[in-house]
């Protein structure tokens, strides 16, 4: 745990006793803050009492006596509307923080020597995989590394502050908004594409959002930046323009005169005059796809920018695991390969899942998000066949049309074994059924992982059945 001492003997107001909530309010309890935690949900409440986070019931409490009110990512800030209880901050200018920003002013209160270092990692897509990528690709290095932030460990929840420690924070557009004084010595952006814009504002206000990530940064810092979609363009060519910190623009699409670059599974970095010998990453087998390699090529610039040499990150490349629920691999069943790549929760996560994997007999559909998936038309002539589950099925399917064989299984045990059984028949070498459903999860599932892991369990128990059948 980080102990947050900037508000020792005041009175603080935590709201939303999820992961970081409950994470933050044990945090200024450590660093004997006067906590007053609340959340509107029982179970939420519960949780943090176990943890032992004092509970006061925020809605019936003089506000006046508070220094700070600390919220949950979820909790809206300013869009669609403020949430009733930033609106009762504002009304008596009690500032509004979150996890990231207690974190950023406790690195700011060290001395320069003690600071750690701070990557940072933002964008719509990849953000999980590029994180962990770092953090592993660091630990095989030998380096004292922290991974968390929105992903697995809460930040506040990460071990101590001390200058030898490297922090790989995966940020996201929540969370960057209430971070003011986060200095990442690396801030690394992705991509951007359309995700999350009703609690922006539209998209103006996400772009903003996802910036604030170089904020703070001076000439000894790096700013990592995607190239191969038009805003991350934009956000690149503008911090590139200020001259404020070291731009290293990284591309999967486009071989750069500077930079880092992956065509063809070669990654190759350039700049200045000089382009690097490249090195094959093509044998990355968790990895695939052209989305991973601008993973891959992000982690490498990072790890270069705070002085790895490239080719121990190149050994830490081909050495990850993967994340689940993120086009792995979860089983094969009578020669047909089942992937789980829940984790895509729009349109543009899988795209780059149909493009990794053409052919494919298409498991999609959830709650759908506003755009749809409009963006996957001019890729469904590559798909065999779409299954499509629920909220989404009946609009997925007036989309889809009769550009591709497709069948309304409203529910992911029934697309998993029609699309096994028509893969299963195809007599194509090696079929692939891709889950990757291009929705949000809550109309049927608790989150994406939890969709996930139904998936690989449909997955599992077909193969138990089928060695049943085979063995009779």
């Amino acid at each position: 745990m980080i102990p947050v001492r900037s508000y020792e003997g005041k009175d603080v107001a935590v709201f939303g006793l999820g992961r970081s909530g409950i994470a933050a309010a044990r945090a200024l309890l450590a660093g004997k803050a006067r906590v007053f935690a609340w959340d509107d949900n029982e179970a939420a409440r519960k949780a943090a009492t176990e943890a032992g986070v004092p509970l006061a019931d925020l809605n019936h409490r003089d506000w006046q006596t508070f220094a700070a009110l600390v919220v949950s990512p979820g909790i809206p800030v300013s869009h669609p509307e403020p949430h009733r209880i930033i609106k009762m901050a504002k009304m008596v200018n009690v500032p509004v923080l979150g996890d990231i920003e207690l974190f950023a002013r406790e690195v700011a209160a060290l001395k320069p020597a003690d600071r750690p270092t701070i990557i940072g990692v933002t964008g719509t897509n990849g953000k999980s995989t590029t994180t962990a990528l770092i953090g592993h690709i660091l630990k095989t290095a030998g380096m004292d590394v922290r991974v968390g932030g929105n992903i697995g460990i809460g930040v506040l929840d990460l071990e101590r502050l001390h200058g030898a420690a490297v922090y790989v924070l995966e940020l996201s557009s929540y969370q960057l908004e209430l971070a003011r004084s986060l200095r990442c010595n690396v801030a690394v952006m992705l991509n951007i594409s359309a995700d999350h814009l009703e609690r922006h504002g539209g998209m103006k206000g996400y772009v903003a959002a996802k910036s604030r990530i170089f904020l703070n940064q001076n000439a000894e810092d790096t700013a990592v930046i995607g190239v191969d979609d038009p805003r991350s363009q934009t956000v690149c060519t503008l911090i590139s323009a200020d001259g404020l910190q070291r731009v290293v623009p990284i591309s999967s699409e486009y071989g750069l005169g500077r930079g880092v670059s992956v065509l063809g599974g070669w990654l190759s970095e350039s700049g200045q005059g000089f382009v690097d010998e490249p090195h094959d990453i093509s044998g990355a087998a968790t990895l695939p796809g052209r989305h991973n390699h601008q993973n891959a090529a992000a982690a490498f610039a990072a790890c270069r920018a705070i002085g790895l040499e490239a080719g121990e990150i190149i050994e830490g490349v081909k050495s990850f695991n993967g994340l689940p629920h993120r086009l792995q691999t979860v089983g094969e069943v009578s020669g047909v390969r089942f992937v789980n790549d829940s984790k895509a929760t729009n349109a543009q996560a899988a795209e780059q899942a149909l493009l990794a994997y053409p052919g494919s007999y298409w498991i999609a559909g959830g709650r759908p998000k506003e755009e749809g998936i409009d963006a996957l038309v001019d890729l469904l002539p590559s798909v065999r066949k779409a299954y499509l589950i629920g909220e989404a099925t009946d609009a997925f399917a007036t989309t889809i049309g009769d550009r591709v064989q497709h069948a309304k299984c409203r529910t992911l045990e029934i697309a998993v074994q029609a699309a096994f059984e028509d893969a299963r028949a195809s007599g194509i070498e090696a079929p692939v059924i891709l889950f990757s459903p291009a929705c949000a999860s809550f109309d049927q599932f608790k989150d994406y992982e939890d969709r996930g892991r139904a998936f690989q369990a449909l997955t599992a128990d077909l193969a138990r059945r089928q060695r049943i059948r085979e063995t009779a």
